[in-house]
């Protein structure tokens, strides 16, 4: 009797703890299609741009196409497309706004490549000699003809880890440091779930799937945000600290983390898994 009693608290206490364990898991945050998928990137790898959807349905009043519609392309049976394949779109785009938010952004941005934005997915409908229809089936924004057809591959999906692990004092890596030079839709400030662009990337280590600590120096000039100067240290009628300290020599802020989801040799795309307040480009972030 005592055995059976002792069998059946054990096995409950198994059930239990792989409850708990199946909800914590279910609890962690998990990644979107849009995420990656939708996500862009920089690149200094040649994206030829001979594929395009060159045209649509209703073309006579359609400026754009999203999902569900139709559209058309320069390639047939002759190139070898078939019924069925599925490919990407995606879109060489330039930030047209001239001011630079920080010190050298244009130059660091210049040096990650070319910025490409994605706009969806097609799958081949119906196929003749030299061209083809497609219909959109996972649209990120709206298709343009003279958009790049690219063939699909899947991308892989990185796990996330619970915010709870957050440190918002942890001391520096050691590791490569970079910055967030741009974000998606040419946003200044991004923060949690928005997707950013860094200057780490292959060459410095960084894979898929690799976090990155971001942070900032109070008082750092090097932002074309509007501050008094030296506010961190002295702010008239409200004290001042008894000398002044450099930006750097002052405890860093640690502001939240990201997971990297698309690597390039000189850049990464990045997810802001966690952030508690605003983020900004031209902010710093390492490897974890």
């Amino acid at each position: 009797m005592r055995r059976t009693i002792l069998m059946v608290g054990l096995s409950v206490a198994f059930l239990s703890s792989a409850a708990l364990a199946q909800d914590q898991n279910a609890s962690l945050p998990k990644t979107t299609q849009a995420d990656i998928y939708c996500s862009g990137m920089f690149t200094k790898e040649h994206l030829s741009n001979s594929f395009q959807v060159i045209s649509g349905d209703e073309s006579t009043t359609r400026l754009t196409f999203t999902d569900g519609d139709y559209v058309y392309l320069n390639r047939g049976a002759n190139q070898g497309v078939k019924v069925g394949d599925v490919f990407l779109v995606m879109r060489p785009i330039h930030d047209v706004n001239t001011v630079q938010w920080f010190d050298g952004q244009d130059r660091i941005m210049g040096s990650m490549g070319q910025w490409w934005e994605d706009e969806g997915r097609i799958t081949i409908a119906n196929v003749e000699k030299n061209t083809s229809v497609a219909q959109v089936t996972n649209a990120c924004t709206s298709l343009y003809r003279g958009d790049i057809v690219l063939p699909f591959v899947e991308r892989p999906v990185p796990e996330l880890k619970s915010e709870a692990d957050f440190n918002r004092f942890a001391p520096p890596s050691g590791k490569k440091r970079g910055m967030i030079v741009a974000s998606k839709n040419f946003q200044i400030q991004v923060g949690q779930r928005q997707i950013a662009y860094v200057n780490l990337g292959s060459n410095q280590g960084v894979k898929v799937g690799d976090y990155l600590r971001i942070f900032r120096y109070e008082g750092n000039n090097g932002q074309y945000v509007y501050q008094t100067g030296d506010v961190a240290t002295s702010v008239p009628g409200y004290g001042s600290a008894s000398k002044h300290y450099a930006d750097k020599d002052l405890p860093r802020e640690v502001l939240g983390e990201a997971v990297v989801l698309r690597s390039t040799p000189s850049s990464s795309t990045v997810l802001i898994t966690y952030s508690i307040r605003e983020l900004y480009v031209g902010d710093y972030c390492e490897i974890e």
